[in-house]
């Protein structure tokens, strides 16, 4: 199977979700209804393998998966001999000591000669070590927030998102000590074919980023504050501008950044810009 690669994506949950909706913004057709653990694409060489997100690593560090998607946190605790090729930008969380809502904290000095419960030993080891704390780490594979109830442990280390599970189970988050995203990665080892086949997949996820985190503007502005404007928005390589119908004034195209959005279109609006327009980006090439 020389001329496909085969993917291993989480096989249930929000980084399944969000890992299945890049590759289809990229273009690739598959099938996994019905509970199917391998599915190949009918439009892109590549196969998917459905998998525990904590199996993900060593599938591909093994060569049983080309790639993969995992988040940060699974891919440092299994410490796979693989290759990280690109942040993927979703599925945020962080990794985080919290504590009974009820319990004074001053520092991490709280942990010295304490019992934490994770599921995360190897992350939680080093940054204790890293930080000098002597504490007592239990290993658990699940419902890691029940531990200080039951008498396991005083605190915990989890992933947090929202927050909201700590605050139903009684606790609070009181430090973080990694953040997490997903990450595309590869087996060490591939051939020239399959990667090949990789960098186009890379292509496309790039494009549908960068799509992604840029909008498409479109404005009216009288012909002497042109300059101004366009300073505003240089684009990819500069505006493109057309004559209205109407005397003095231009149709100005651009892209903006989505993080500094807000702040330019309150200038362009300062500079003398009317009606404008923004739309979203399926996908940008650059």
């Amino acid at each position: 199977m020389e001329n496909i690669i085969r993917i291993a994506v989480q096989k249930s949950g929000r980084l399944s979700e969000d890992s299945l909706a890049l590759l289809k913004e990229c273009g690739i057709k598959f099938y996994n209804g019905g509970g199917k653990l391998k599915s190949p694409s009918s439009n892109f060489p590549i196969e998917f393998l459905f998998l525990r997100d904590d199996d993900i690593p060593g599938y591909v560090a093994d060569g049983v998966a080309d790639i993969g998607i995992v988040g940060e946190n699974e891919l440092v605790e299994k410490n796979k001999e693989v290759v990280t090729l690109h942040k993927l930008g979703f599925s945020k969380c962080r990794l985080s000591l919290a504590i009974p809502k009820g319990q004074e904290y001053s520092g991490l000095e709280y942990f010295n000669g304490k019992n934490i419960a994770t599921s995360y030993p190897r992350i939680l080891e080093n940054y204790l070590a890293e930080n000098n704390i002597q504490a007592e780490i239990h290993e658990i594979s699940g419902s890691v927030e029940i531990a200080p109830s039951i008498g396991l442990a005083e605190g915990i280390c989890d992933i947090v998102s929202s927050g909201s599970t700590l605050m139903m189970n009684g606790l609070k988050e009181v430090e973080k000590i990694f953040n997490s995203e997903a990450v595309l990665i590869s087996h060490k080892g591939l051939n020239g074919e399959k990667q090949a086949i990789i960098d186009k997949l890379l292509f496309r996820i790039n494009a549908v980023q960068t799509g992604k985190s840029n909008r498409y503007v479109l404005l009216n502005a009288p012909n002497g504050a042109l300059e101004k404007i366009t300073s505003l928005i240089p684009g990819m390589k500069s505006p493109t501008i057309l004559p209205l119908a109407e005397e003095g004034w231009s149709s100005v195209h651009s892209v903006i950044p989505e993080d500094q959005f807000w702040e330019v279109i309150e200038e362009l609006k300062d500079a003398g810009a009317q009606g404008i327009l923004v739309v979203p980006i399926e996908k940008m090439v650059i």
